[in-house]
């Protein structure tokens, strides 16, 4: 209960950290800090705390004005921001998306612990300035634990170590003129791939941060997203602004002249792990599948419209969600203010939704992840952003107010990029107004 009023009355601070000194973002970025370290340092019972808050509260209210923010003990899960939509739910005819209630070995593997208990990310073990404009993207490096790469609204990336004391920026990627919309790691992580407004793709060393290619869009579109072929990095796939998907090619440099056209914005990119099936979003509600060749082109298999009117902001894909409950699934971020949760029948990529939760997006390009080794443990977790500022942790096999098993209170802004590292020590979540900050699990680091 202590570390709940802990993160509470950072996150007040933090919702109040945009008034102070508008002018020095430096100032206001050291003083949330000096914070974070003040609250972990400081011991006091949970009566204390909720005294200390409401006190708090009353002051910076009294200073900087009403902020919407309410201090009353029912906010420390903000629940109700995310929650099932009973409506599109749908439940597997075993009556479970995952099976796993009887899953010993899987509650064994991780010391017969809640998963609520699992993911209690609840301390902030540093948070990173370098970038003047939104983060639009953040990600650790494959099976890495420290590495991390962001992406700017600022037309730059950078690229962190986040274990070492103290954490660092390793390098600031600049080339870019517009702003850099994401990017992807290689499977090895010698190379990272970025996409940008400028029409231009790069390709990074990571040895020594240099650029190793520039490769122009021939109509200079707006390239939106980017990713590598899962099985042959030498291949990268980019989605733009007229709804068209190109192929580049590394070593030439240069696009490939097969050009599928989707329509629409493409806003993002998923794959399955053999590099065999696609699944592409765009600004017009609709997903769509694809079968990559042999030879790298894409054909068109299925199509589904979500609604007309939003946008898929995000695709994740997971091979298998447990050893009891093996089938496919794409996680969805969706500009209609929801989460949805897609089983993948077949190899064409068809879709069917399996339940869909509340969360509040309408305009931003939101991000959310599977945990990653949530295949070893009871229950099915995801993580999210959202733009009322806070980072959702899921439960998809749980329903109601009851799926939401934690939630961060942190950032002053709207949460657009999330990533774990590879063993869950560290979830890195980045935000509109340019902050990146990593989380920690109780006594982690």
């Amino acid at each position: 209960m202590t570390t709940a009023f802990q993160q509470q009355v950072f996150a007040l601070d933090a919702r109040y950290n945009a008034h102070r000194a508008p002018g020095s973002p430096n100032f206001r970025t050291l003083y949330i800090r000096r914070r974070s370290q003040l609250l972990r340092e400081t011991q006091r019972d949970p009566e204390r705390w909720k005294q200390y808050l409401r006190l708090r509260a009353t002051l910076l209210a009294q200073r900087y004005g009403s902020s919407g923010i309410e201090t009353g003990s029912s906010n420390l899960s903000r629940s109700s921001s995310i929650s099932t939509d009973h409506n599109t739910s749908v439940v597997t005819p075993r009556g479970y998306l995952v099976p796993t209630k009887q899953a010993e070995a899987s509650r064994a593997m991780v010391g017969g612990t809640s998963i609520a208990e699992n993911y209690a990310f609840v301390g902030v073990h540093h948070i990173f300035d370098q970038h003047t404009e939104a983060v639009t993207m953040i990600k650790f490096a494959n099976n890495d634990k420290s590495k991390i790469c962001c992406s700017s609204v600022d037309s730059t990336l950078s690229i962190c170590d986040v274990t070492i004391k103290p954490p660092l920026i390793s390098a600031i990627l600049k080339g870019h003129s517009k702003t850099v919309t994401g990017f992807d790691w290689s499977a090895n992580n010698d190379l990272i791939v970025s996409s940008s407004l400028d029409g231009t793709c790069r390709v990074w060393k990571v040895s020594d941060y240099s650029c190793l290619r520039i490769v122009q869009d021939s109509n200079n579109s707006q390239l939106l997203c980017c990713m590598f072929q899962p099985i042959n990095n030498n291949l990268f796939i980019t989605g733009n602004n007229r709804g068209e998907l190109k192929i580049a090619n590394v070593s030439t440099g240069r696009f490939m002249k097969n050009i599928c056209k989707i329509g629409g914005r493409v806003l993002s990119l998923a794959s399955d792990t053999s590099g065999k099936i696609f699944w592409v979003g765009n600004d017009k509600g609709e997903i769509i599948s694809l079968f990559c060749e042999l030879n790298g082109a894409l054909c068109k298999t299925k199509k589904i419209l979500l609604s007309p009117n939003c946008a898929i902001t995000s695709l994740s894909y997971r091979a298998w969600i447990s050893r009891e409950a093996r089938d496919p699934l794409l996680l969805v971020n969706v500009t209609n203010n929801s989460l949805c949760l897609f089983s993948v029948l077949d190899g064409e990529g068809t879709l069917q939704l399996k339940r869909s939760f509340q969360n509040r997006q309408q305009k931003h390009i939101v991000r959310s992840t599977f945990c990653p080794i949530m295949s070893f443990r009871q229950g099915a977790c995801v993580v999210t952003g959202s733009e009322d500022g806070s980072v959702y942790f899921v439960d998809v096999e749980k329903v109601g107010s009851r799926a939401v098993v934690n939630t961060l209170q942190g950032h002053a802004s709207s949460v657009l990029g999330i990533s774990f590292n590879y063993d869950e020590s560290l979830l890195a979540t980045s935000d509109l107004q340019g902050l990146v900050i990593i989380w920690k699990k109780e006594n982690i680091l």
